[in-house]
């Protein structure tokens, strides 16, 4: 059973993915994106070498931050993830001509997809969830690279790696380890049970 408390839940995404999980899992919230400068952040960091998984923790935590400073009495979960293959991070295609060729460069081969979330409150971090997922894609053939592509068009520039498991993307892969909700774009069941413990979800 889900409450609605004195003390809302604030998604700081614009993410249709990561507002349909908690859509489906019953639980209240308000989207609100942080619009925070994500490519300087990158910039920034990547100049002093900064770890991948690093750069997508000090992410989540610029996007709750930003939120969290205009509504100090909100729960606020913002979340980012950064995919790295052979040594090199890749971010959402801007286009489809990009994600063609992100296809392209991960094909047959596995790479990691660092999921990070976060949840602020009066410009805290009260709760952070860190995953380190491996995803193995299939050897697909440029036809079907093609029919992925045409298939869902603009869409896939919404995902890291220009892909949605929950979808055809799924097709895509050999394998995959490490939670399902979290390769989506939360990790659902540690952000339900942390919201069991502060009384927003009750049940």
């Amino acid at each position: 059973m889900t409450v609605k408390n004195n003390n809302p839940l604030i998604l700081a995404s614009a993410s249709k993915s990561r507002a349909s999980i908690l859509e489906q899992a019953g639980v209240e919230f308000r989207c609100i994106p942080s619009l925070c400068d994500e490519k300087e952040i990158k910039l920034t960091l990547k100049r002093t070498n900064t770890p991948i998984e690093i750069i997508a923790m000090k992410l989540a935590e610029a996007k709750a931050d930003i939120v969290s400073d205009k509504y100090p009495g909100f729960y606020v979960v913002a979340a980012d993830q950064i995919l790295e293959c052979n040594g090199v991070a890749y971010d959402k295609p801007e286009n489809l001509e990009q994600a063609r060729q992100h296809l392209l460069d991960l094909r047959g081969k596995p790479h990691f997809l660092y999921s990070m979330t976060v949840i602020y409150k009066a410009s805290e971090c009260v709760w952070q969830n860190a995953e380190k997922l491996e995803m193995q894609m299939r050897n697909y053939s440029d036809a079907f690279i093609d029919e992925y592509l045409g298939a869902l068009g603009p869409s896939v520039c919404e995902s890291v790696g220009a892909y949605k498991l929950e979808g055809m993307g799924s097709q895509l892969f050999e394998n995959v380890k490490g939670d399902y909700f979290s390769i989506l774009g939360l990790p659902l069941l540690p952000l339900l049970r942390y919201l069991r413990q502060i009384g927003f979800l009750k049940g």
